[in-house]
């Protein structure tokens, strides 16, 4: 065999023991924590890289919305209203003070104006998915959208270990973290990782909570159309939540078997632990070195602000 030759033979088996090893990792995850998964995702992206990036980004994305929607069939609509109403004082409060102090931060350090109101919408509602809606709306290229996000991603990675662990030295209930992992953390795969992390009820409260908070998406993309005047572009609407209200209805209404219904909320916990392996994989030095310093400050400093200004709120009541 000639030199060439054996070196691509290599190659190839190097890529055929990662590409195992992902899929082996990913289908242990169904059976571990959240926070070990994300963890363990992180680990392999950063140390062998993520033989899949543009499939993980994909599926990540679609798993999630699914196990938000199996989620609901473990949960009453009504006890979920309630929870959500308690919530929703802070999340009107905290998604425009955010948006206030982040684009007059965003001036202050003199981020790129579209950056800085893109990393301000990630954090003040719901992360990517907030960040997805509004960059087409407000014509913001590739390497901006991607920039908010990478900074968006690090500070969930690090939220999902260290909130459980400041929840339980503080000794919150579970309603109460629920209720601030919700406000205080971007995306929905962090916030419900975290509650799942802390207990069921902490569970049902965060996702309910987050998922009414999402909601916010709608009025943000109408605003950011004004304000930047970008006429003609799609607002991307968040169909899952719909569809996991009707899934709690369900639960709540239809004299479902509790056997079926307990499997599908059991099923879509064990899928999230798999979506956070595959959102974990997605990191990669790259993606930190991209981030750069200024937009990690300034992501840094609005999640400080959300989060100890609810935390104190929360506690206080």
């Amino acid at each position: 065999m000639k030199p060439l030759q054996l070196t691509k033979s290599m190659q190839s088996a190097k890529l055929n023991w990662r590409q195992i090893l992902f899929a082996g990792l990913l289908i242990g995850s169904l059976f571990c924590s959240p926070v070990v998964t994300l963890f363990a995702g992180i680990l392999f992206a950063l140390t062998l890289g993520n033989p899949f990036p543009v499939w993980s980004k994909k599926a990540s994305k679609k798993l999630l919305q699914y196990c938000v929607v199996g989620l609901g069939f473990g949960m009453n609509f009504h006890e979920s209203l309630a929870a959500g109403r308690e919530g929703m004082t802070f999340t009107v409060v905290s998604v425009v003070t955010v948006m206030i102090v982040g684009v007059v931060l965003g001036r202050l350090l003199r981020i790129d104006r579209k950056n800085s109101y893109l990393i301000s919408s990630g954090t003040a509602i719901c992360g990517g998915s907030a960040i997805a809606a509004v960059a087409p709306v407000i014509d913001a290229d590739e390497n901006q959208t991607s920039l908010s996000l990478a900074t968006i991603f690090i500070l969930n990675a690090v939220a999902l270990f260290v909130f459980p662990v400041i929840g339980h030295w503080l000794g919150m209930g579970q309603t109460q973290f629920g209720t601030w992992a919700a406000i205080a953390i971007h995306d929905t795969s962090s916030v419900v990782g975290a509650g799942a992390a802390y207990g069921e009820e902490a569970l049902k409260v965060a996702t309910t909570v987050k998922l009414t908070r999402a909601l916010w998406i709608i009025p943000l993309s109408l605003v950011s159309a004004l304000i930047f005047r970008q006429k003609g572009k799609k607002i991307q609407i968040p169909w899952f939540i719909f569809w996991f209200v009707v899934a709690m209805l369900v639960n709540t209404y239809c004299n479902l078997p509790t056997q079926l219904t307990h499997g599908i909320s059991v099923a879509a916990r064990c899928g999230l632990s798999a979506t956070l392996f595959l959102i974990g994989g997605g990191l990669s030095i790259e993606v930190i070195r991209k981030v750069g310093l200024k937009p990690l400050v300034l992501g840094i400093i609005l999640w400080a602000v959300i989060s100890v200004a609810s935390l104190a709120v929360i506690l206080l009541l």
